[in-house]
């Protein structure tokens, strides 16, 4: 497995919690700049295909967790823009626990191996 594939692997496995974070501080956006932002902010370790993004996006707003309007971009362009709703920031909550559980998890591993 290539460090691209690996990195893909772990990026599925916490896009909620990318997606629900990056809604928490940004407010309301786009898909596009849902992507740019957490790319910006990982300092381009972390890039979200829209393959991915839109899926998890759509998945997300029919369990509540996001708010979908649409509206217009910066660029004068239509898009549907995301906010999080109560039951997202509860959820966010949650992921952000289970990942510092993980994260906490394997670093312990690290350190003794």
């Amino acid at each position: 497995m290539s460090t691209r594939d690996n990195r893909r692997d772990q990026l599925q496995g916490t896009l909620d919690l990318l997606v629900l974070r990056t809604l928490s501080t940004g407010g309301r956006m786009h898909g596009y700049a849902i992507s740019d932002r957490v790319e910006q902010v990982s300092r381009e370790v972390l890039r979200i295909e829209a393959g991915s993004l839109y899926p998890a996006l759509h998945r997300m707003e029919q369990e509540g967790l996001v708010r979908a309007a649409w509206g217009t971009t910066d660029k004068n362009r239509q898009a549907r823009f995301y906010t999080l709703t109560a039951a997202g920031r509860k959820q966010l909550a949650q992921e952000e626990e289970s990942w510092a559980r993980l994260t906490e998890g394997v670093r312990r591993v690290l350190r003794y191996a």
